[in-house]
């Protein structure tokens, strides 16, 4: 064991764009909330409150350090790669996985970050590629001394940031929505199906992003953890709340996106009927013309008036006139 220990810690540090330094904040359980030592005072939980541990998945010497001073699963639950959104619960500690949109994303290119959690009564060992401060202020917490009172309460606050986080773009996204509808009300729609087609399809990255974290933050609510308080519950509670509400809002506008692509293809399946309507009608109308026009040009003797000068002008006007006739019975009909 200590060889394996002595053998991660000489590997040598390769740093990536998004390594951060890892950090250590003590929160006294009354709202107050102050930065500590890593690693140094970080390996002991406090007696009262509860510690925060956040690090980057790209730096090894912070791997290293979960796998020596963690247990195995947590170990490895935090740094598993391609993680889904899931709430494990193992003796009396948790895993928490939640998927966060990052800041200024592209609607059309929905870029999420995974933070993994590790919960125990007194401490809480966060993973990620996405930094601490990038979701929640600690400084603020620290000003106003209403930092979180309990490991769930921290979930909690961190869930409706991400829920926060993510309201501008489904607003964005039902905007855009509306200007499509609009678009297509003004008989412009075949100038929009690609951005409906990208618009339906950041609803379902987006949606995929917001169901699962709503399942995490229930499942923890209802798990039987010692160190879940009432308040703990309803602000777990609360947090899957928000973030259900705005994935019923993508499922509404999911919904709408659907009627709007119905519209679209009615549209095109009625321009292209009555461009056919119109092929089929001029087929119609000619074809008399061509059964005329075809007996008098064959080459054999006997043909009516082929030696008078005005026949020609006669049989146009005859062409003329059965047309003509042809065109007003389609109309009496409706099928022009």
């Amino acid at each position: 064991m200590d060889d394996a220990k002595a053998s991660r810690r000489s590997r040598p540090t390769v740093r990536e764009a998004t390594e951060f330094d890892a950090t250590a904040f003590v929160f006294d359980g009354k709202g107050g909330v102050k930065p500590v030592d890593f690693p140094a005072v970080a390996a002991e939980p406090p007696a009262k409150g509860f510690l925060l541990i956040a690090g980057s998945l790209s730096s090894p010497d912070f791997r290293v350090w979960l796998h020596d001073n963690l247990e195995a699963p947590a170990a490895e639950g935090l740094t598993a790669v391609d993680q889904h959104a899931r709430c494990t619960v193992l003796e009396d500690k948790a895993l928490v996985v939640l998927k966060v949109v990052r800041p200024k994303s592209d609607p059309d290119d929905l870029s999420r970050q995974t933070m993994a959690l590790w919960l125990e009564k007194s401490r809480v060992v966060i993973a990620s590629k996405l930094q601490l401060t990038e979701l929640v202020s600690v400084a603020q917490w620290q000003q106003s001394r209403h930092a979180p009172l309990s490991p769930a309460d921290l979930i909690a606050r961190m869930g409706m940031r991400a829920a926060d986080r993510a309201e501008p773009l489904v607003e964005h996204l039902g905007d855009r929505l509306d200007s499509i509808e609009e678009a297509i009300m003004a008989a412009r729609g075949h100038e929009h199906r690609n951005d409906l087609t990208r618009l339906r399809r950041s609803l379902i990255s987006l949606r995929r992003l917001l169901w699962p974290q709503r399942d995490v933050l229930n499942t923890l609510e209802i798990e039987d953890l010692s160190f879940l308080t009432t308040r703990d519950r309803a602000r777990l509670r609360e947090a899957s709340a928000r973030s259900a509400r705005l994935g019923d809002e993508l499922q509404i506008l999911a919904e709408r996106a659907a009627l709007v692509h119905e519209q679209v293809l009615d549209t095109r399946a009625e321009q292209m009927n009555r461009t056919m309507l119109v092929l089929t009608a001029a087929t119609v109308i000619a074809m008399p013309m061509t059964v005329v026009s075809g007996l008098l040009g064959m080459n054999v003797a006997g043909i009516p008036f082929s030696q008078s000068p005005e026949a020609f002008w006669f049989v146009v006007v005859g062409l003329a006139v059965v047309g003509s006739a042809m065109v007003w019975f389609m109309r009496t009909r409706k099928w022009l």
